[in-house]
């Protein structure tokens, strides 16, 4: 059995995904990794000073959270958006509404440093 852990797609720690001026606050930014025919998808989620990263596939279909690049948050700000089913995740990553109550988003290890992002 493999795990998101196993991807090859998946970028080490230390590879620079952007500077944080480009994350809205709030708001999110999604990033895609390929190598060969595998591929990682993960997104971070800006907040006032909370920066969170998630690998972007939904607990309960495993397919991406956002229909469009960079929406991951309600209008609101308050919460994570699966937009396959409406669900809603909080901004630590856990299930909020079915059919994702008691599930969680799996977390990608993120960094900020001197103003820039980096896989952690």
């Amino acid at each position: 059995m493999t795990g998101p852990g196993d991807n090859p797609a998946r970028p080490a720690p230390g590879v620079r995904l952007c500077a944080l001026a480009e994350i809205a606050d709030p708001g999110g930014k999604g990033f895609r990794f390929r190598v060969e025919s595998r591929i990682f998808a993960g997104f971070i989620v800006r907040k006032g000073e909370l920066l969170t990263g998630y690998v972007d596939s939904c607990p309960h279909a495993g397919w991406p959270l956002a229909t469009f690049d960079d929406r991951y948050l309600t209008r609101d700000g308050r919460h994570i958006l699966c937009t396959g089913h409406g669900a809603l995740f909080t901004l630590d990553g856990r299930g909020a509404t079915h059919p994702c109550l008691g599930l969680s988003l799996t977390p990608w290890p993120i960094a900020v440093r001197e103003g820039e992002v980096f896989t952690a």
